[in-house]
């Protein structure tokens, strides 16, 4: 399993993309719109084909099922929410609730694990998983940036647990879990000589 994109929410999007522009110092490529779950987004490629993105609610989609990354709860300011990873075979990792669910924005097809209240696996402690149904997904189409990932921190009151049902299944030196009363995501950036954490 990879790591394919990390999901930044904001209660509007361009509160969300102002916010991820001005601490990382770069600009947001346009996205679509998700009809389904009625959100939308902007996305960023990083260096090494995977990417960031900012999603929120669509004003202008009406919406009859819970959205999904658990946005009819979200408030506050904007921050870092979900990680979202492609594994090799989608079904097995269908767990903690996530339920396979066809999506389409445009061109791109994928399939996505979303449990049906709309929450994220285990409060966002454990990966959400999808698998591309195209040669050029995001992570490849956008432009690449300078901008690299570092290091993802996911912090969550049995991150011992988790971390132990992705052994072996998640080799990715940058993803670490740390024990926490709070569940938490932080991830650390690097632009050149600067560094950034969200």
């Amino acid at each position: 399993m990879k790591l394919d994109h990390l999901a930044i929410a904001a209660e509007t999007l361009d509160e969300g993309v102002a916010w991820a522009e001005e601490r990382l110092g770069v600009t947001f490529e346009s996205g679509g719109k998700h009809e389904r779950y009625g959100t939308h987004n902007k996305l960023l490629g990083l260096a090494g084909s995977i990417y960031l993105e900012v999603i929120a609610i669509d004003p202008d989609v009406q919406c009859t099922v819970p959205r999904w990354f658990d946005l009819d709860n979200f408030s506050g300011p904007p921050r870092l929410i979900n990680w979202i990873c492609e594994p090799d075979v989608l079904d097995p990792m269908l767990k903690h609730g996530m339920e396979r669910v066809p999506m389409q924005r445009g061109d791109l097809h994928w399939d996505m694990g979303v449990p049906l209240d709309g929450s994220l696996p285990m409060g966002g402690g454990f990966p959400t998983v999808l698998s591309w149904d195209t040669d050029v997904p995001p992570g490849v189409l956008l432009t690449p940036t300078r901008l690299v990932l570092e290091e993802l921190t996911v912090r969550h009151p049995i991150a011992d647990t988790i971390s132990a049902e992705l052994e072996g299944i998640l080799a990715d030196d940058r993803v670490r879990f740390r024990k926490d009363d709070e569940i938490s995501l932080s991830a650390r950036f690097r632009n050149r000589n600067k560094v950034v954490t969200l």
